[in-house]
């Protein structure tokens, strides 16, 4: 095929010095016109690449990673523009961007950080990124949104003294409302938060700062993001709730009153009860943890769901309902009425036909065993059935031990052949230094006396000989 268009093009192509009598004449290329006021030209001094829309002005370092960097940048402006369906694309104060550092070197303890400054031109936007460890796109994205929503309540007079904040839950919940939009949102969390009863209520959302919330570990940022992410995906499917989360974009960085206050002037109908946004973010809370019919369950999950769903109940001869298994409870079954023997054995068999849907590929080979199984139950037959258990029993012992394996096996593997540390835990490294650095001292009375009781019965070691 590669041949052939190439054969095509020098085919189409005119012989060198033939004049051809059609050729088109030359047209005068006309001088663009002037940018528009709304998005001001910058121009690209040396040592200094401007991205595509030119709000970003990126500096330092050499050509090829300002040009990432930029467009790295115009990458988490189309997500939040995308977002708010917001096509205007109107912009007046540029974000400068400066690369310090070179690779392989120790980093800061910060190394991204953002400040708001005013000079001759006006407001400015600096964003110093130190690139010694390379860049942490998830870090350098949530800094961008949040010079974005900075930028936008820029655009009009403030008072020089004026303060300027975007909370950590709103910029988070953005990046997490994005991460939906593009199919990469994790529903686990959302179940897990379901299952716990939430770990945040969103009065604990509003009072998280930036320093409160780089005290977190991974565990309670994983789970402030996705409780963001509700609150702001609940605000964007309010009615009207587009244009007024535009507007409340605008108005928050210089808000210095109550968060439901805002809220409430900018999404009317949470005005209808104290309770509505709580009632609206429990809503999208429990819509995104819901799974979905088409999600398949791992080989564990699968034979935890079995085990629930082969749950019998049964009644003795008092008449009291007793809950078993199906391994266990196979031989009352010639003795009870057939009708009582479809009851019976009506909701495990449901719950085999629902599990078949989502269940691992591998398990459905043994679910239609155990319907089988269930059917001759149902017609008061129980011939081989002590086998058939036994031999399905023993199966799904195999599954489970091969899976156990296969998990063990791939752990290992990504252990030794890991060249770099993952930094899965240096929250809990940074947690355990803070912890030993400023101790929690208690002053009651209570905890003095254990503390004497305790230098009394600590002894120092005795000095080697």
């Amino acid at each position: 095929m590669r041949h052939f268009l190439a054969a095509l093009t020098i085919a189409a192509l005119p012989a060198l010095g033939q004049e051809q009598p059609d050729a088109p004449r030359a047209i005068p290329v006309e001088t663009p016109p002037a940018p528009s006021p709304q998005t001001p030209d910058i121009p690209a001094a040396p040592g200094a690449s401007v991205s595509r829309t030119k709000q970003f002005r990126v500096t330092g370092t050499d050509f090829a990673l300002r040009g990432s960097v930029a467009m790295l940048a115009e990458e988490a402006k189309s997500d939040l523009l995308r977002l708010t369906e917001d096509n205007t694309d109107a912009w007046k104060i540029p974000i400068n961007i400066h690369l310090h550092g070179v690779q392989g070197e120790p980093a800061p303890d910060r190394p991204i950080s953002q400040r708001i400054f005013i000079n001759e031109s006006g407001y400015q936007i600096q964003l110093d990124v130190h690139i010694g460890r390379g860049i942490d796109h998830a870090a350098f994205l949530t800094h961008i949104t949040t010079g974005l929503i900075h930028e936008r309540a820029l655009r009009q007079k403030h008072p020089e003294d004026t303060r300027f904040n975007v909370p950590p839950w709103l910029v988070e919940g953005l990046r997490e409302a994005n991460a939906w939009r593009i199919g990469q949102g994790d529903r686990r969390l959302y179940q897990k938060l379901l299952d716990t009863g939430g770990i945040y209520k969103i009065s604990d959302l509003f009072e998280i700062d930036t320093p409160s919330h780089h005290a977190l570990d991974s565990v309670m940022r994983t789970a402030f993001r996705a409780s963001s992410g509700a609150l702001v995906m609940a605000l964007l499917e309010q009615p009207q709730g587009l244009e007024g989360f535009r507007d409340f974009l605008t108005d928050i960085p210089t808000f210095q009153g109550e968060m439901p206050l805002l809220l409430r002037r900018h999404f009317p109908e949470l005005n209808l009860s104290a309770t509505s946004l709580a009632k609206w973010w429990a809503l999208q809370l429990a819509a995104k943890g819901a799974t979905p019919l088409t999600e398949v369950l791992t080989v564990a999950e699968t034979d935890t769901a079995l085990t629930e769903a082969l749950v019998i109940h049964l009644r003795d001869p008092e008449g009291n309902l007793l809950k078993t298994s199906a391994d266990l409870a196979w031989q009352a079954f010639p003795d009870l009425e057939k009708d009582e023997r479809i009851e019976t054995l009506r909701p495990p068999q449901d719950a085999l036909t629902r599990l078949s849907l989502r269940c691992f590929p591998s398990h459905r080979p043994i679910i239609a065993e155990y319907q089988s199984i269930l059917l001759l139950l149902q017609n008061g037959s129980v011939s081989e059935v002590e086998t058939r258990l036994a031999d399905l029993a023993a199966t799904r012992a195999v599954m489970l031990e091969k899976t156990e394996r296969a998990r063990d096996y791939l752990d290992w593997f990504e252990i030794t052949r890991a060249r770099d540390t993952s930094g899965a835990f240096d929250d809990y490294l940074n947690l355990k230094a803070r912890l030993k650095d400023n101790p929690h001292q208690r002053k009651d009375p209570l905890s003095i006396y254990l503390d004497r009781m305790d230098k009394l019965f600590t002894r120092d070691p005795l000095p080697s000989p």
